[in-house]
């Protein structure tokens, strides 16, 4: 089954394709070297995607200009910045608040929760993304982390400064 995500909005302003394709130019090579670091260090997270590796999935981070398309097909990887007027076909949709994306990677938030508190959206074929999601909580250690590290201490104070500001945003929430 293939979908085709919608915008968030079908209002767009002057220039917005601008500059989210100026965005994606700009975490593209960052994006490039973070997926070719993932599959040479957890080579065995694509294997437990079974049939689901071919699957185009749409990652949405809803506040951000872009949108993020992820093969995970070790043959033909790709992970990619997508501005939000050229959004491709997907055969699943994930779409969240950025920093609850970055957790769910890492498995430090609950995606059950996430989803029935309607906090995260999955649309089109929920089964490789509940492989994608078990194929990431088998795995051992932080995607993150390791990301975050390839960049040195730049990285790190990067990752540490997000994490403290959204523990900050989520203070007076009830727990997850």
């Amino acid at each position: 089954m293939t979908v085709q995500s919608p915008t968030r909005s079908q209002l767009r302003l002057p220039g917005q394709g601008a500059v989210e394709r100026l965005a994606c130019a700009v975490v593209q090579p960052i994006l490039s070297r973070i997926v070719r670091r993932i599959a040479d260090t957890h080579p065995t997270l694509f294997a437990r995607l079974g049939p689901h590796q071919t699957t185009d999935f749409l990652i949405d981070p809803v506040e951000l200009p872009f949108a993020l398309h992820l093969r995970p097909d070790p043959g033909a990887l790709v992970l990619r910045a997508v501005p939000r007027d050229a959004l491709p076909l997907a055969g699943a949709v994930i779409r969240g608040k950025f920093m609850l994306l970055l957790e769910l990677v890492d498995s430090e938030e609950d995606g059950d929760a996430a989803f029935f508190s309607r906090d995260l959206e999955v649309t089109g074929d929920t089964e490789a993304v509940v492989r994608l999601r078990n194929a990431l909580d088998d795995m051992d250690g932080s995607i993150i982390a390791d990301t975050a590290e390839m960049f040195g201490p730049p990285g790190r104070a990067i990752l540490a400064r997000l994490r403290r500001s959204y523990s900050t945003d989520t203070k007076g929430d009830e727990p997850r």
